[in-house]
């Protein structure tokens, strides 16, 4: 049988879904700059500016999880 989920394992699941939905909104904004032939610079732009607005929407979104019932 499975035992409870670690708070080690939690953290470690938390820490990738939100790098991963930082990363999922940085390429969006890459991938929409790419289709107007920017050049370089203005691609690594756009992805500093969509990692910023991934991390103020994770911010906006889950502004400090707890989970209920923990101390």
């Amino acid at each position: 049988m499975v035992g409870p989920i670690s708070d080690e394992e939690r953290a470690r699941f938390t820490r990738r879904l939100k790098l991963a939905f930082v990363s999922l909104v940085a390429m969006s904004a890459v991938l929409i700059t790419l289709q107007s032939d920017a050049g370089p610079l203005v691609l690594l732009a756009a992805g500093a500016g969509g990692a910023a607005l991934g991390v103020f929407l994770l911010w906006a979104a889950f502004p400090a999880v707890t989970s209920p019932g923990r101390d």
